[in-house]
């Protein structure tokens, strides 16, 4: 298997339910209601309930853009 480049952090693809809610700062409860109401998209692994570490990024997104105002 390949090794990430010296200096450079592994970034995870998928991350479970608790990290997801700990890098939005949430609780688990709180990020349980967003894949349920289908804000924050997740994918089973087996038994697993995963986060694509990209959909996370898009509801940062979506959640940016509905709060600028146009002038």
């Amino acid at each position: 298997m390949n090794e990430p480049p010296v200096g450079k952090p592994l970034v995870p693809l998928l991350l479970s339910v608790e990290q997801a809610a700990e890098m939005l700062g949430i609780a688990r409860t709180s990020m349980f209601k967003l894949i349920g109401t289908g804000e924050v998209e997740s994918v089973q692994v087996g038994r697993l309930r995963r986060i694509p570490m990209a959909c996370l990024e898009e509801f940062v997104e979506r959640l940016r853009g509905s709060g600028q105002r146009e002038t």
